[in-house]
């Protein structure tokens, strides 16, 4: 740590554009962006609390989705709009390290969220009279707290076997945000366990949870077919299916990210894959559950009309 911080002490992040309109027009981009997904994963978590018909298991991993997809959005689009803005490129080291242990530590939570919530739609369909018992409140909490305490874990070791290394070749990392296949790439140390540990861990729980909430579906969607009434079907699949397209958006996106070799040079690929990576999902998480879900909409539409009347009382 002591080469690094005397080689290093602010890196520099890769620009939008040179032209300075352009700058200008990305950063209002990126801002509409953060606030329209902020937004509406607030939207959520305030719907999923207060509506009495939505205090279900669920829902309660729902809204916590949300929350972390609020908090996800908010550690990289802010930070690239201000720059972009005030045409300032650079980040402390401080900084990057947060940035990285944030965003790793987002993505975690998120994904092995979205695993439990595969598992909450078996049980609560495959198995109905077990539901109250197997995901009672308490283990609900509980499985939320591994989450996270995993999460920390994960991210904690990424993070510091990353910025152990030395970096005294160059501070410009390829990316609009801190990464760590970017700086695994311009640090002057070796780097093949890093690389190793980072893909390697990557495959095993990506491929672990994408195989769990498969095996999930490939006994629900038998289960719900069997349903004598049309009626019922829907009401399954539209809880269903957003958590499918949030899945697949989530992984497809994340794998290919992390598991192609980062360029030398700056691509408009690869902004355009970490913009992806990190901006969209939680962007459209709350456009997907809110489309798809009749309980959301209505209940994001009570919530709606309250606020418009205390407004118009003011």
């Amino acid at each position: 740590m002591s080469n690094f911080t005397t080689t290093v002490t602010e890196f520099l992040l890769m620009e939008f554009s040179d032209t300075r309109e352009l700058q200008i027009l990305y950063s209002l981009l990126f801002f509409l962006i953060y606030s329209a997904g902020l937004m509406g994963n607030l939207l959520i978590v305030i719907v999923t609390t207060f509506d009495r018909r939505l205090q279900t298991p669920m829902y309660f991993f729902l809204r916590n989705l949300s929350i972390v997809d609020a908090c996800f959005i908010s550690v990289t689009v802010p930070q690239a709009s201000i720059n972009s803005l005030v045409n300032n490129r650079a980040i402390s080291v401080t900084g990057c390290v947060a940035q990285i242990f944030l965003v790793i530590f987002m993505a975690y939570v998120e994904f092995t969220l979205l695993t439990v919530m595969a598992h909450d739609r078996y049980v609560a369909i495959c198995h109905p009279l077990l539901y109250p018992v197997v995901m009672s409140p308490r283990v609900c909490m509980q499985m939320t707290l591994t989450c996270s305490f995993t999460g920390l874990l994960y991210a904690g070791f990424h993070t510091g076997y990353t910025f152990q290394l030395s970096f005294c070749q160059s501070n410009v990392i390829h990316q609009f945000l801190c990464d760590i296949p970017s700086l695994l790439k311009i640090s002057c140390s070796e780097t093949f366990s890093n690389t190793l540990s980072l893909r390697g861990s990557a495959v095993v729980i990506g491929v672990d949870f994408f195989v769990f909430i498969t095996a999930s579906y490939i006994s629900i969607f038998p289960t719900v077919l069997r349903f004598p009434v049309k009626e019922d079907q829907r009401k399954v699949f539209s809880t269903c299916v957003p958590h499918i397209i949030v899945v697949s958006l989530f992984l497809v996106s994340s794998s290919y990210v992390h598991l192609q070799p980062p360029s030398d040079s700056g691509s408009l690929k690869d902004i355009i894959l970490s913009i992806f990576y990190s901006i969209i999902p939680p962007f459209l998480n709350p456009i997907i559950y809110s489309l798809w879900n009749k309980q959301i909409k209505e209940a994001a539409r009570i919530v709606m009309k309250r606020m418009l009347l205390l407004r118009n009382k003011e």
